[in-house]
């Protein structure tokens, strides 16, 4: 093979609405764009760690919409971010224990599957 894969540049979701899309992560999970696309097709965000999480609502012009899921947000206090998901009243779709992580998870506006995630010491 002439290369190698170095890393993930981008992660995120389709939306078909991505106004409503960015108000929802912000609002729910205080993330404020640092690049918005546009048109008003989407936006970027760069968490603290550096990464990179997008909404993209191209109008299936460049890619067809799909719900999608298998991101997960990390996050600095779960018992804090669990209550504050049902203060909000959000529908819980995953809720998940072990002796590993921690998981809670609602569905964005566009029906993607969004997932705070507690990652626990592996020495535990």
């Amino acid at each position: 093979m002439s290369f190698r894969v170095t890393g993930m540049d981008l992660s995120g979701y389709m939306v078909q609405d991505a106004p409503r899309a960015i108000a929802f992560y912000r609002d729910v999970l205080g993330l404020e764009p640092v690049r918005y696309y546009p048109e008003d097709r989407g936006a970027e965000y760069e968490l603290p760690d550096g990464t990179v999480f997008g909404l993209w609502g191209g109008g299936g012009k460049v890619m067809p919409f799909q719900p999608s899921n298998g991101i997960l947000f990390a996050v600095d206090d779960f018992e804090a971010a669990a209550r504050d998901v049902r203060e909000r009243g959000l529908t819980i779709v995953l809720d998940h224990q072990s002796p590993h992580c921690a998981m809670i998870g609602f569905n964005d506006t566009e029906g993607n599957l969004v997932v705070l995630h507690d990652l626990k010491d592996p020495g535990t």
